[in-house]
């Protein structure tokens, strides 16, 4: 499916987190031990299975605490809401709630990169036509959080769906033609099509 997975490490602690440990726990294991890092996070931007289903193994291997929405219906260690701030050593990691592909869809703010599980892709968003997905709530996600970033914001999304694995919020404000202006009807019915 395409999925990515990120590892945040903090340089001076060498504590981290997994972001998305959708499948290959071990891919990710070694990815942390080459960098000298000791997971102590799992963190699901949402409770969608290609997202989670490395969770267990990866908790099981790390003791690492489990973090999610708190509208996730995953079982959490720790669950947050829009603007709760996690510290990861030195490093502070900002939640941001943007629902609308699912209702407990969070974006992961760390050191000026976004890790945009569904929400946004490279040139693309996520749909809304799953159970708890939600056309208006996407459009306040993209139009009145996430746009309203700096653009040398990176983006690094849930997939590799575009032409490039990662961008910034200014690529996508001027590329992206989900972006395009739209009043909240005009992206509702933009988002129906097929």
């Amino acid at each position: 499916m395409q999925n990515f997975a990120y590892v945040i490490g903090d340089e001076k602690t060498r504590l981290g987190a997994v972001v998305d440990p959708g499948w290959e726990a071990d891919t990710i294991l070694e990815a942390a031990k080459r960098n000298d890092l000791r997971i102590v996070y799992a963190i699901d931007t949402h409770q969608h299975h290609d997202h989670t289903s490395g969770n267990d193994e990866l908790i099981g291997k790390t003791g690492a605490k489990l973090v999610a929405h708190a509208a996730s219906r995953i079982e959490k260690d720790i669950s947050v809401k829009d603007g709760d701030v996690l510290q990861l050593g030195t490093l502070e990691v900002k939640f941001i709630h943007t629902p609308g592909h699912s209702p407990d869809h969070v974006c992961v703010l760390v050191d000026r990169k976004l890790m945009t599980g569904d929400t946004l892709f490279v040139g693309e968003c996520g749909r809304t036509d799953l159970p708890g997905g939600s056309s208006e709530q996407l459009y306040d996600s993209l139009f009145s959080k996430l746009m309203n970033l700096p653009d040398e914001v990176e983006v690094w999304p849930g997939h590799d769906y575009g032409p490039a694995p990662h961008s910034t919020i200014g690529y996508e404000r001027a590329h992206n033609y989900v972006l395009k202006p739209r009043t909240l009807r005009e992206f509702v019915r933009f988002m129906q099509e097929p």
